[in-house]
């Protein structure tokens, strides 16, 4: 029998993803990964493991912990709040995957004895016969799809990974946590990142990063509002900041914030802050590196409608041109699909040109 260690988050997809496992003959261990969470903040942590105890119980299956707190503050935590200080805009959720779930955890599940790790994810993997390998497909449901967040995932990782929902839609899920007598069937799902609590973003970096009230400036180079820290903004942003005495109730846009000047530039003219190509860094193939120039489409945020693009080498490095002109945030992820294939993706380093 084939063991397989589930990440339980207190949360209905892991609980089911449990059970699914459990209900296909696997040996099926529960486990909590404890993060990072600090002291000025109140998270969930303590019921949600308790959700997670209960879920494992429920399925009357062993239940553990692994505490990746310190690992969370230094890989996840700190490298976000640097990101921050510079001006550029970070993904913390795919930051946790490559480093804490599929990384850490899956090192540690390995070690353990178990054969595969499993999570909640809304995502496949396909093991392509034709080329030998691993491929990361799009979630059956599309509104809740993740693979966006996973595509710093490899051939190891997928090799070892399961995810027993990436089939489902969440109404199936929800259905089936019922249909397997969950604790938690009827639990809310979680918004935003957890150590970051109640609390506002703003509240949160005040604490790591020096922020002071600075000038908003209009593309013409003349102040016209006050914004809280050029760290808190990010290209496209049109809110946290006031024109002209007020909060900002017309549509104004960042086009660049500049942490080291403490300055902010926005425009009311949208076209300001979009371009037509955005430069990657960090690139990473899941499968095999495709040959360029590469049709594709992209989604520079989660849950954006994909456009069309078109990745090429270029200037030494890799640039990615779409047709009409998209906001391109330094710092994000920008993922690669085919169909439902994610081929991989890169940080967005910039985007000045149309």
């Amino acid at each position: 029998m084939q063991k397989v260690f589930v990440g339980l988050s207190g949360g209905v997809d892991s609980g089911v993803s449990a059970a699914l496992l459990k209900e296909q003959g696997y040996e099926v261990t529960g486990c909590f990964i404890k993060i990072w969470q600090p002291e000025f903040i109140e998270c969930s942590w303590r019921e949600d493991r308790l959700d997670a105890m209960r879920v494992a119980a429920s399925l009357g299956v062993p239940f553990c912990e692994i505490d990746l707190s310190d690992e969370y503050k230094k890989e996840v935590v700190d490298g976000m709040v640097a990101d921050y200080a510079r001006g550029i805009t970070p993904n913390p959720d795919v930051l946790c995957n490559t480093s804490i779930k599929f990384g850490h955890f899956l090192r540690w599940a390995l070690a353990e004895g178990a054969d595969y790790i499993a999570t909640g994810h809304y995502a496949r993997v396909h093991h392509n016969d034709i080329v030998s390998r691993y491929e990361l497909l799009r979630g059956k449901d599309g509104n809740k799809d993740q693979s966006y967040f996973l595509w710093q995932l490899g051939q190891e990782e997928l090799s070892r990974t399961i995810f027993p929902v990436g089939e489902l839609t969440k109404h199936e899920v929800r259905a089936l946590a019922k249909r397997f007598g969950l604790p938690n069937s009827d639990k809310p799902d979680s918004q935003g990142l957890c150590f970051v609590g109640d609390v506002s973003m703003e509240e949160f970096l005040a604490r790591f990063i020096p922020l002071k009230p600075g000038p908003v400036e209009g593309v013409s180079g003349k102040r016209i509002g006050e914004h809280q820290g050029a760290a808190l903004y990010t290209i496209g942003q049109r809110h946290g900041f006031s024109v002209g005495g007020n909060a900002s109730v017309r549509s104004h846009y960042v086009v660049s914030a500049d942490t080291k000047g403490n300055t902010v530039v926005v425009s009311e003219n949208r076209a300001d802050c979009e371009r037509k190509e955005a430069y990657l860094t960090d690139i990473h193939w899941i499968s095999h590196a495709p040959t360029l120039p590469f049709a594709c489409v992209i989604q520079a945020r989660y849950r954006e409608a994909p456009i069309a693009a078109r990745v090429q080498k270029e200037n030494g490095g890799i640039s990615v041109r779409t047709a009409e002109p998209h906001i391109f945030s330094p710092g994000q992820s920008l993922v690669l699909f085919q169909g439902d294939t994610c081929f991989g993706g890169g940080v967005i380093s910039v985007a000045n040109m149309r």
